[in-house]
């Protein structure tokens, strides 16, 4: 028996320090010390000994399991270590070395004029208002008073879903204004920004899909002299201070009076250029008070109240602010174009 204990030592510490791996040490530690192990088995045959042989040869069996057992925990140890530092030289980070540049990108040119627009309108104290892009005839030419037979009605102008002509892509960012004035009671201030679509070739300064800006003032005693101050402040506040405007008389079925706003051509200074067209003048948007009609029809009483309206292009705002030739570029996401801002 104690020739068996002596060759399970040689055999079991050989091997253990020889094993290459955590798993394997595992196995090694099971096959000599587990309850079917190699020790186990020499063990049971302790009660073929006499009484007096069997304290010896128990504490021969008590230090050769301490002594595999320690054996497993260095060699496993070892291996531990030997991981580690394979890892870490796997994984070794050179921080003298340049870091990876990552392109970060930026708000699209356009964006950064509608966000300057609404700073302003917000620092007024309107809210944003949003709607449908698709939307019910009623609100998007009924309710603006808007008859049947104007031009913007008909199929060619106008993308329809329905044969009856009641639901379609808006063509305005106008609807909100219905729908804020149906919903909200006076004091109204909103400014409604959004996509709208009309049936226009794509060209330098046209394009089926475009982006309106629409603001919407509603409350007692509300006159064109608060729409003129409001709107010389917002182009002064985009075009900086000082910039010349002209109002010019004209028609829009949902505000009466109404008119359009100029500005001084900022490259000319009002002489006559190609930017402006020989004119001096560069037309920015069309404004007015809001119609009787238009109050009536959303239950607000034009007696006790009145309002102004305006409503903008953002593109033509952005080739303004961004001296931008042709509005196609906008829309073409052509990174060499918009690295530029």
């Amino acid at each position: 028996m104690k020739e068996k204990m002596q060759a399970l030592r040689e055999n079991s510490l050989k091997a253990i320090v020889s094993c290459p791996s955590a798993e394997q040490l595992e196995a090694l530690r099971v096959r000599y010390l587990g309850k079917k192990g190699e020790l186990t088995a020499i063990l049971r045959q302790m009660g073929q000994l006499a009484a007096e042989e069997r304290p010896a040869m128990g504490q021969l069996a008590n230090k050769l399991r301490a002594d595999i057992e320690a054996a497993v925990e260095e060699r496993r140890a070892a291996l531990a270590a030997s991981a580690l530092e394979e890892k870490l030289e796997k994984e070794t980070l050179d921080v003298t070395m340049p870091g990876e540049n990552r392109r970060l990108g930026h708000k699209h040119p356009m964006y950064n004029v509608l966000d300057q627009i609404k700073d302003i309108f917000i620092g007024m104290g309107f809210e944003i208002e949003d709607g449908p892009e698709v939307e019910l005839a009623d609100y998007n030419f009924t309710k603006l008073n808007i008859d049947e037979s104007h031009p913007s009605r008909d199929w060619t102008d106008t993308f329809y879903f329905t044969e009856d002509s009641r639901i379609l892509l808006r063509t305005q960012t106008s609807p909100m204004q219905i729908h804020a004035m149906e919903h909200r009671r006076p004091p109204i201030r909103i400014l409604a920004p959004g996509r709208v679509y009309r049936k226009d070739e794509v060209d330098a300064t046209h394009s089926p899909m475009f982006h309106q800006i629409e603001g919407l003032v509603v409350d007692k005693g509300v006159t064109m002299s608060d729409l003129k101050a409001t709107l010389n402040l917002v182009v002064e506040k985009i075009y900086g201070k000082g910039t010349v405007t002209r109002f010019r008389p004209h028609h829009f079925p949902f505000t009466e009076p109404s008119c359009e706003l100029d500005i001084q051509c900022h490259k000319c200074g009002g002489k006559g250029c190609p930017t402006c067209k020989g004119e001096g003048w560069i037309e920015v948007l069309g404004a007015g008070m809001v119609h009787p009609k238009v109050l009536s029809g959303c239950g607000i009483d034009p007696d006790v109240y009145s309002g102004w309206a305006f409503g903008m292009g953002l593109e033509r705002l952005a080739l303004g602010e961004y001296k931008i030739t042709d509005m196609r570029l906008i829309f073409e996401n052509d990174v060499r174009f918009l690295e530029q801002f």
